[in-house]
C-alpha cells in the first residue's frame, strides 16, 4: 500500500491556522483587561468567559482555572488574580459560600489586588502594593476586605490584625447569571475606578480612587 504524504501547502496552512488561533487567544481582551499565561492558561479563560457568555451550553469543567484581570486607572496598574469556580448546579450563597464567615472570595489562594499607585477606598489611604482580598458575605450585606497577607490558602491564615480596610457594602442582584465566578475594573475616569466581583446573581462592588 502506497503511503500518502501530506503536502507541503497543507502543512503550512494548518500551522498557520494554529497561529492565528494563538495570537487571537493572545489578544482577547475584555474593556482593556488582559489575561494572559501559558497556552493551557489562555485556554482555561477562554473557556471561562465563553461559559459566562452561554457560547458554550453546559459548564464541564470540575475545577477552579486561576484567572487575571487587569486595567490601568490613569497612572494606577490595577492587577487581580483569582481562582475562578463554577456554579456547575450547586447553592453558592449560604451553600459553597457560608453567610457570616471570613471568605478569600475565590478559589484556591486568596484573591490578591495589586496597586502600583497610592489609592483611597472609603476614605482611608491606601498605600501601593499587593492585599488579599477577602470578603464576609451576608444575606443583606456584605464586608469588602484587604489584607495585607495576601499570600495564603484560601482564608487559612487570615487574621483581623492584618486588615488595611473594610468597607460594608450591598450586593447586587442582576438576571443573567454568571456561571463561573468574575473579576472586572471598570473605568470611572482617570482618577477612579471600580473593582467588580461577579458570580453566580451576585454582583459586588469596590469603588477606589487615586490619591494623587
Amino acid at each position: 500500500m502506497k503511503k500518502i504524504e501530506p503536502s507541503s501547502g497543507l502543512t503550512i496552512t494548518v500551522t498557520l491556522a494554529m497561529l492565528v488561533l494563538l495570537i487571537s487567544c493572545s489578544q482577547n481582551n475584555d474593556n482593556n483587561q488582559h489575561q494572559h499565561g501559558t497556552a493551557k492558561q489562555e485556554a482555561l479563560n477562554n473557556y471561562a468567559d465563553s461559559i459566562n457568555a452561554g457560547i458554550i451550553p453546559k459548564d464541564t469543567l470540575k475545577g477552579s482555572p486561576v484567572r487575571t484581570a487587569m486595567a490601568n486607572i490613569g497612572n494606577n496598574h490595577v492587577h487581580i488574580r483569582y481562582g475562578s469556580p463554577g456554579v456547575r448546579g450547586r447553592i453558592i450563597w449560604g451553600g459553597l459560600v457560608a453567610y457570616d464567615e471570613v471568605w478569600a472570595t475565590g478559589a484556591h489562594d486568596a484573591t490578591s489586588v495589586e496597586f502600583s499607585k497610592d489609592v483611597v477606598i472609603g476614605g482611608v489611604n491606601i498605600p501601593s502594593g499587593k492585599y488579599g482580598f477577602f470578603s464576609i458575605p451576608g444575606k443583606d450585606t456584605w464586608a469588602l476586605i484587604l489584607n495585607k497577607n495576601w499570600d495564603q490558602h484560601l482564608a487559612d491564615k487570615y487574621a483581623p490584625q492584618d486588615d488595611v480596610i473594610r468597607v460594608t457594602t450591598k450586593p447586587e442582584t442582576q438576571a443573567a447569571i454568571k456561571q463561573r465566578l468574575t473579576y472586572s475594573i471598570n473605568n470611572i475616569s482617570d482618577t477612579e475606578g471600580e473593582i467588580v466581583m461577579e458570580w453566580e446573581h451576585m454582583r459586588i462592588v469596590l469603588p477606589f480612587k487615586n490619591s494623587h
